[in-house]
């Protein structure tokens, strides 16, 4: 399936003590370099990662949040603004996956994604064993997505500025008919504290 990939790599990380998550180190590779091998091996044909200024490789594209730090709606926001086909000689795909840059099995959970959703509606997310679902490990049809960012942007506010600092990915995507993809052994937990970092070290990344 074509798709276009966006990292969300800017988060405040206030319980890492205001670390970069994005630049932590498990067996050797930071976070944010497995989830850019995890969209490469998606054969994710755009790539734009969110957040502060970083090293990313020639054909990663760089987005921003606005403001800087508001939240994981604001980022999508940004990221498809940056996947905008306008600005392409080819249109965009019709699917984004959407992966937060804290995943240490970040492959082995956009691959779960990717063949346990049927192609149904408007994408697909996944959600561990104790229900939670990982709003940040999905795959959305491009113009539904588009069209969620709008309205939340239409209603917070601010609507010349579009601003979308803070709203929950759950409100945003509350309009859109997606599937649950069952991730039963956690592949797609993330990085919150250094407990968690000390856990997916000790783990390591298979």
């Amino acid at each position: 399936m074509a798709l276009d990939a966006l990292i969300l790599a800017g988060g405040r990380a206030t319980r890492l003590d205001g670390f970069d998550k994005a630049e932590l180190s498990i067996e050797g590779s930071s976070l944010l370099a497995i989830a850019l091998r995890a969209t490469d091996a998606a054969d994710a044909r755009t790539r734009v990662v969110v957040g502060p200024d970083r090293a990313l490789p020639a054909s990663v594209r760089r987005a921003r949040e606005d403001p800087p730090f508001g939240g994981p709606v604001a980022a999508i926001a940004a990221g498809l603004a940056a996947l905008d086909p306008a600005t392409d000689d080819a249109a965009g795909a019709d699917l984004v996956l959407v992966l937060a840059a804290d995943m240490p099995r970040a492959e082995d959970a956009v691959r779960l994604l990717l063949t346990g959703w049927s192609g149904a509606g408007d994408g697909a997310h996944l959600i561990d064993a104790d229900g939670r679902e990982q709003w940040l490990c999905g795959v959305y049809r491009r113009a539904p997505l588009g069209a969620a960012v709008a309205a939340v942007a239409d209603t917070s506010g601010d609507i010349e500025r579009g601003e979308t600092r803070g709203l929950s990915v759950r409100r945003l995507l509350a309009p859109l008919t997606l599937e649950r993809v069952d991730d039963p052994d956690g592949v797609a937990t993330d990085i919150d504290t250094w407990s968690d970092v000390e856990s997916a070290r000790a783990k390591g990344t298979p």
